[in-house]
């Protein structure tokens, strides 16, 4: 692997760069008081639209869309402009058009779509005209097996009939979120990984119910649309709402998370520096016991400590995306899996520390580093749990262990 940049990379980055200094950090209070002045609207405040026309004027605008879905930049050029974007997670990402879910659903509709599909879906959400959700996840169900999903899309004619209850549907509470991308079991009887299907339901389609919005550790998430608990009652489609074929549900599910999962993590890491970065400013400025706060051992060792695991985390995640760029999505299947258990965790830890630091003021909605921490503490469940990924890791790693003699004590130990 080239390490350094190649000049469209760094050009964008030099460009993304000026874009969060000049717009996207001084409109973060923007974006305070704005949530603040309507405590009950879950659509995206009136700084993010201004944001997205700033960004389609610097050409920065849907930079995650891959070269086969029609993009012009690689996982691995991606990466660096991601990790720039998740130093402000609730408005960069946003602004350049490349926020969840919508970044995943169009993948998905590009992917797996129809052409009709796509020119009545896949069009507004790359101009940011509309948004989208994904509904895979149940409360009834344990949903990190995705095979549980009980919602039911059945065959009546010409129409699929959707019936069951979704959450953590995330930006469908916003007005502005106008397709469900629903994922239910056609087919109780085939093969467990063969029962699941998927459907495009419009959300103003009758039977769907949008309640409740979800917290997050606390926090609403209101300025995306936040998370919904939907129920769907005899929710009617055309047939033609099917994505690929019935039954395909869940090759798709993982084709549409697994991008989504290094994204993740390529925002992660940006959040990880920006906490880092706070963490040095305070310590220099604050005294304790006659002595500056940089100057105590631990707080030196929570800074190099976050300096060495930034990095590695770094490394691993620019891995894999030339893994997926090189050998496909299917080749970094294990590469994904190990930067989705390592990258939250590992932010986590760093976010924490620099809350530590901060004393009191760090759990404040001063600083933004409460809600970094919330963002990387739900990325250990989001788009699959740690422990899920982490079974999974093992098998591969097992299996070439279970598939050959156990070796005797000889061949384990050669004589020195």
């Amino acid at each position: 692997m080239d390490f350094a940049p190649d000049p469209t990379t760094e050009r964008l980055r030099e460009r993304l760069l000026e874009f969060l200094d000049r717009h996207v950090y001084p409109a973060e209070p923007v974006l305070a008081e704005q949530l603040a002045a309507a405590p009950d609207s879950w659509d995206p405040p009136p700084v993010i639209g201004q944001l997205q026309a700033a960004a389609r004027q610097q050409d920065l605008w849907n930079l995650f869309l891959p070269v086969e879905a029609g993009g012009t930049l690689t996982n691995l050029q991606y990466a660096p402009l991601a990790e720039l974007t998740g130093r402000s997670p609730l408005l960069a990402p946003a602004a350049l058009n490349c926020a969840a879910p919508d970044t995943g659903n169009m993948e998905l509709l590009a992917r797996f779509g129809t052409e009709a599909q796509r020119e009545r879906w896949l069009k507004p959400l790359l101009e940011a005209e509309i948004r989208s959700a994904f509904c895979m996840t149940e409360p009834d169900a344990a949903s990190s097996d995705a095979t549980n999903i009980a919602t039911r899309i059945e065959r009546n004619g010409d129409q699929w009939v959707v019936n069951g209850r979704k959450w953590w549907s995330s930006g469908a509470m916003s007005s502005r979120c106008a397709l469900l991308i629903v994922m239910g079991k056609t087919d109780p009887d085939a093969d467990r990984h063969w029962q699941q299907s998927m459907v495009l339901v419009p959300r103003q389609t009758p039977g769907v119910v949008v309640g409740r919005g979800l917290r997050v550790v606390g926090f609403d998430d209101r300025a995306h649309g936040g998370h919904a608990e939907i129920e769907f009652t005899d929710v009617r489609v055309p047939a033609e709402n099917l994505v690929g074929g019935a039954g395909d549900g869940f090759a798709i599910a993982q084709a549409r998370l697994g991008p989504g999962r290094i994204h993740h993590c390529m925002r992660l890491i940006g959040a990880a520096e920006r906490a880092l970065e706070l963490m040095c400013d305070r310590v220099v400025g604050r005294a304790t016991f006659g002595r500056p706060l940089a100057d105590h051992g631990m707080v030196q060792d929570w800074i190099a400590q976050s300096r060495v695991r930034i990095e590695q985390l770094r490394l691993l995640v620019l891995r894999t995306a030339w893994q997926i760029d090189t050998n496909g999505n299917r080749a970094a299947h294990r590469d994904v899996q190990a930067i989705k258990i390592a990258v939250p965790a590992g932010v986590e830890w760093v976010v924490d520390k620099a809350i530590q630091a901060h004393g009191a003021a760090g759990l404040s909605q001063d600083w933004p580093l409460s809600m970094l921490w919330s963002h990387a503490r739900s990325l250990r469940l989001a788009d699959g749990p740690d422990e899920v990924h982490k079974r999974s890791l093992a098998r591969h790693e097992l299996r070439p262990y279970r598939d050959r003699p156990p070796a005797t004590s000889n061949e384990t130990f050669a004589p020195m």
